[in-house]
């Protein structure tokens, strides 16, 4: 068979495949672009998903991240509906799970993960949901009228999202965490505990410190029972756990893989012609103290692609971006700048019971990440800070009445 040939593809059609197929075309590159994407829709924002989307606020076309026009008028091709199933780095082609061989001068691959399954049993069952794709949601939405309880298994950004998004359909919500608090991983204690205490006050059951034994039912979920015993009845389950990254066949061709695909500065793998970015790719950042990591974010995928795509017209370029996220829960805009991982001392700005102040995280006195809760003066202004490292005083910065700009 005779490959359809295209100058750049790239695998992925989330934030990361859209913003790379864009930034193409603004760094005026004029060669055949094509976008393959395992979902048959549009390039669309997946935050929205645990948020607005799930709760109602918005429909689907408003969370869409170009108009089909957009991309008509950049001539640039989508194969919608199919998955790559295996590359041949040296032929330089790929196949999908339909059969379709494409040839590339490029790769990009931008495919983010797959939700992590319970190891448990139960995860199959009819009721049992994740939160990754539009289908999951419309999944979970088309059985919702009929749910009342409902389990969230996972206390990170997207369990509690869900979490807050179903209070507001009046349903019973039970979240069950591993860890002693919800956002372990994320952001320290205090800010943990208020948000455990909103979800609290909105009604959502907190279950910290609790292992999932299985998912019981047949055919349906019936109930989640956990480590100690205790059967949490439920008509949904909702399993926010992370992601594993989908990087099998780049792996089985020869990539370099981790936690991820291994990427350098400029985002290529090491395999030729090969790059990856966003929610897959592993690399070095230097607001991980130099770690390799992946990084899960809208700002990651987006900085990413726009490096892979200058490298690829032969504008010298490297990632350094500074870390950013946000999560919406009920009326509260957490905003986060930097990395908080390793952190030694962490500096209340403000007041909790007010429901606007910053944590500031700082290491061998320096500080490295914010996390701003309806405090956006506090994240644009801190933002600088963490991207140049500043040591500051931790009395200077719970100072309200001094603009953290001064302390830049």
């Amino acid at each position: 068979m005779t490959p359809a040939r295209y100058d750049v593809v790239i695998v992925g059609a989330g934030h990361a495949g859209a913003q790379a197929a864009a930034a193409l075309r603004q760094e005026k590159f004029a060669g055949r672009i094509a976008v393959i994407g395992a979902e048959p829709e549009l390039p669309y924002e997946r935050p929205p998903l645990s948020k607005e989307y799930l709760s109602g606020e918005k429909a689907f076309e408003r969370i869409l991240i170009r108009p089909a026009s957009f991309w008509v008028e950049r001539s640039i091709d989508f194969i919608l509906g199919e998955r790559v199933v295996s590359v041949d780095a040296e032929a330089m082609t790929l196949t999908t799970d339909s059969g379709r061989l494409v040839g590339y001068g490029e790769l990009i691959w931008a495919t983010g993960g797959e939700p992590r399954r319970l190891t448990c049993d139960g995860h199959h069952l009819r009721g049992v949901h994740a939160i990754r794709t539009r289908a999951d949601v419309d999944r979970l939405l088309g059985e919702l009228d009929a749910a009342e309880r409902i389990v969230v298994i996972g206390g990170g950004y997207i369990g509690l999202e869900a979490a807050a998004a179903l209070t507001k359909f009046g349903k019973t919500v039970t979240l069950v965490e591993t860890l002693d608090r919800v956002l372990a991983r994320v952001a320290g204690e205090a800010l943990s505990r208020f948000y455990e205490q909103e979800h609290r006050a909105h009604g959502v059951r907190l279950l910290l410190a609790s292992g999932v034994s299985c998912i019981e039912g047949d055919d349906v979920v019936t109930g989640v029972r956990l480590a100690d015993g205790e059967i949490l009845p439920a008509d949904i389950v909702i399993v926010g756990i992370g992601i594993i990254p989908a990087i099998e066949p780049l792996a089985d061709a020869g990539a370099a893989v981790g936690n991820g695909v291994l990427v350098d500065a400029q985002c290529r793998t090491t395999l030729p012609h090969v790059f990856a970015i966003g929610d897959c790719a592993a690399h070095v950042n230097r607001f991980a103290d130099g770690a390799t990591i992946r990084l899960e974010s809208v700002q990651n995928a987006n900085d990413q692609a726009v490096v892979a795509a200058r490298t690829i017209v032969g504008r010298e370029t490297s990632y350094q971006a500074v870390p950013w996220f946000w999560s919406n829960q009920y009326d509260l805009k957490l905003q986060t700048v930097g990395l908080s991982t390793g952190f030694d001392t962490a500096v209340l700005r403000g007041d909790p019971a007010n429901r606007a102040f910053s944590i500031v995280y700082l290491r061998d006195g320096r500080v490295i990440a914010i996390d701003a809760v309806n405090a956006v003066k506090d994240y644009v202004q801190g933002r600088a800070l963490v991207l140049n490292g500043v040591q500051a005083a931790p009395e200077d910065l719970a100072d309200t009445a001094r603009p953290l700009k001064d302390l830049a």
